[in-house]
């Protein structure tokens, strides 16, 4: 009688306040406050460029590999938030954060594309029923296990295969 209650509802998740971190909150390092800058960060394709260089610092640096370490999550939610804000605003389509669980019970299809997902956060469209998954892909990057050399390379392609 009253099945309409049950029906999944999706639950958004701005992440664009914690994207504008990456420029808002930034170490003492020298590097970081002379590249990390809201100009650079501009949430253009260009930027992520600035967002390559600062991963492979962490990456490829004890300091960074410390920080890593001790904080590795909210550095995938940060550089995984820009980098799905610069995607959405180049795709310019109906593309929203949501929390991944009630994108998962909102569109069943979508289960084996969110199976690997770790993340509480995904892209979600809901007129092509489709995800985008930044944050997974820069965890796999963080991690040394990513298919792509650089992030600019996946957020080009994602950017190429939704215009």
């Amino acid at each position: 009688m009253f099945s309409f209650l049950n029906i999944a509802k999706l639950k958004k998740d701005d992440l664009k306040g914690i994207a504008k971190l990456m420029y808002r909150d930034v170490s003492d390092d020298s590097w970081d406050k002379e590249n990390l800058t809201k100009r650079n960060l501009d949430f253009t394709i260009e930027s992520i460029r600035y967002i390559d260089m600062y991963a492979k610092r962490l990456i490829n640096t004890d300091f960074g590999t410390e920080l890593l370490n001790k904080h590795f999550d909210n550095f995938v939610v940060r550089i995984g938030a820009y980098i799905g804000e610069v995607i959405k605003n180049y795709i310019n389509q109906d593309f929203y954060w949501y929390e991944s669980d009630s994108v998962r019970n909102y569109s069943p299809s979508l289960d084996e594309e969110l199976s690997d997902s770790k993340t509480q956060s995904v892209l979600y469209s809901k007129k092509r029923d489709m995800v985008i998954l930044p944050l997974n892909v820069v965890s796999q990057f963080l991690k040394g296990n990513s298919p792509y050399n650089d992030l600019l390379t996946y957020v080009e392609e994602v950017i190429k295969q939704n215009t």
